[in-house]
C-alpha cells in the first residue's frame, strides 16, 4: 500500500513554516490521540502516521530530501519515522509539542506520567570520506566513535521534586472544577532520578566518554552530501532512556580520472588526429579496472561514446548509470620541419578541408602515405 503524502497527512502546503507544521501536527495528534480514541485501531494508525510525517517535515535535512525524492529517500531505502515507532517512542520524542507532558490531555486528565519519564540521548554526527570505487560497489567501514555511555559504579536516588514520576503536577481550581496541569520536572529533566554517587570522570548525568568501534555498511550509489542514520548508536541517555542516533554525512573524494554526473561517469579521452582519422583501440579507466574501447575511423572531436551499465548503481535499485567517454582530438603545438612539410602537402588536398557530407577515402589514404609510408 502506497504511503500518503506527508504534507497531506498534516494538512499543510510545502511552503509551510516550521511553526505551521508544528501546529498542524499538534492538531492532528490531538484528534487521533489514543487517550481520546481508546481501542480505536484506525485512530491509532493515523496518530502514528502523523508522528511519522512530523518526524520528517520538522527536520530541515529530512524535509529537503523528502521534497526531492519523496518516500524513496537515498541511504535508508525510504523514510521510516513514526510508522515504525511504538507509542513510547512517539511520546518520548514529541512530548514537548504538547507543552512538556507526554500526552496533550495531561492538563485535563493528569495522565501520561510514565510516558515522559524516558529521556533520549543526543545524536552524534560524523563525516565519512569515500572513494569512487567504494561508492560504486558499496563498502563496510569500521570507525572509532567517542560516545557518552552510562558509567559503572553510579548510584541513583529518586528525585525529591517529582517523587520519581518525571513530572510536576499542579491542581488549579476553576469554575468548571479542578484541572490538573503537568510539566516535565526541571530538576531531573523528566527521568525521575538524580545522581546519588558517581566516580571521578563521570558527569552530572552519570555518563562518561567511551571509544567504540562501530561497523557501518554503506550501500552502493550514495552521493556526496547524503546523510545516513544508525539508530541507537549515538549518545546514551541519563537514567536509562533511549540512546540517540549516529548520523553519517557522506563526503565523496574526487577521482583523478572519472567525474560523476548523477549515476553516470564521465571520462575525457584525448586522441591524436591521426588515430581519430585512421581508427584505433585504447584502454580507458573505469570502476573496477580498465576497459578497452574501439575508436572508429573518422571519429570527430566532441563525439560521446557510451558504455552502458558501467556507471554507478542507483541507490534505490533502479539499475545502473553509464560511462560516457568524451572524445577530444588533440592537435600538436610543435612540429618538426618534416612534419610541417607533410601537413602542407595534405592541406593542398581538398579532402583535407572539412567536408562532412563527402567521402573520406582519399583523406585516409593520404594519411597512411605520409605518416605510415604505406
Amino acid at each position: 500500500m502506497a504511503k500518503r503524502d506527508y504534507y497531506e497527512i498534516l494538512g499543510v502546503s510545502k511552503s509551510a513554516s516550521a511553526e505551521e507544521i508544528k501546529k498542524a501536527y499538534r492538531k492532528v495528534a490531538i484528534q487521533f490521540h489514543p487517550d481520546k480514541n481508546p481501542g480505536n485501531k484506525e485512530a491509532e494508525e493515523k496518530f502514528k502516521e502523523a508522528a511519522e510525517a512530523y518526524e520528517v517535515l520538522s527536520n530541515a535535512e529530512k524535509k529537503a530530501q523528502y521534497d526531492r525524492f519523496g518516500h524513496n529517500r537515498p541511504g535508508n531505502g525510504g523514510f521510516s519515522g513514526g510508522g515504525s515507532m511504538n507509542m513510547e517512542d512517539i511520546f518520548s520524542q514529541f512530548g514537548d509539542i504538547f507543552g512538556g507532558g507526554g500526552s496533550p490531555f495531561d492538563s485535563f486528565f493528569g495522565g501520561g506520567g510514565s510516558r515522559s519519564s524516558q529521556r533520549r540521548g543526543s545524536n552524534l554526527r560524523i563525516k565519512l570520506k569515500l572513494s569512487l570505487d567504494e561508492i560504486a560497489n558499496g563498502v563496510e567501514k569500521k570507525i572509532k566513535v567517542n560516545r557518552l555511555v552510562r558509567a559503572e559504579g553510579v548510584t541513583f536516588k529518586t528525585c525529591a521534586t517529582c517523587q520519581g514520576s518525571g513530572q510536576v503536577r499542579k491542581v488549579v481550581n476553576t469554575m468548571l472544577g479542578q484541572m490538573v496541569s503537568a510539566t516535565t520536572c526541571s530538576t531531573c529533566g523528566g527521568s525521575g532520578q538524580m545522581i546519588d554517587k558517581r566516580p571521578s570522570g563521570v558527569d552530572s548525568s552519570g555518563l562518561t566518554s567511551k571509544e567504540d568501534m562501530i561497523s557501518i555498511k554503506i550501500p552502493a550509489g550514495v552521493a556526496d552530501g547524503m546523510q545516513l542514520s544508525m539508530g541507537g548508536k549515538g549518545n546514551e541517555a541519563p537514567g536509562g532512556g533511549l540512546p540517540g542516533d549516529l548520523l553519517i554525512l557522506i563526503e565523496e573524494t574526487e577521482d583523478k580520472d572519472l567525474k560523476r554526473d548523477g549515476n553516470n561517469l564521465v571520462y575525457d579521452l584525448h586522441v591524436s588526429f591521426i588515430d581519430a582519422a585512421l581508427g584505433t583501440s585504447v584502454e580507458v579507466p573505469s570502476v573496477g579496472g580498465k576497459v578497452r574501447i574501439k575508436i572508429e575511423p573518422g571519429t570527430q572531436s566532441g563525439k560521446i561514446l557510451r558504455l552502458r551499465g558501467k556507471g554507478l548503481k542507483d541507490i534505490n535499485g533502479y539499475g545502473a548509470g553509464d560511462q560516457l567517454i568524451y572524445v577530444n582530438v588533440w592537435t600538436p603545438k610543435r612540429l618538426s620541419s618534416e612534419e610541417k612539410a607533410m601537413l602542407e602537402k595534405l592541406r593542398a588536398s581538398a579532402n583535407f578541408q572539412p567536408q562532412p557530407d563527402s567521402s573520406e577515402k582519399g583523406f585516409f589514404e593520404r594519411m597512411k602515405e605520409y605518416f605510415h609510408q604505406e
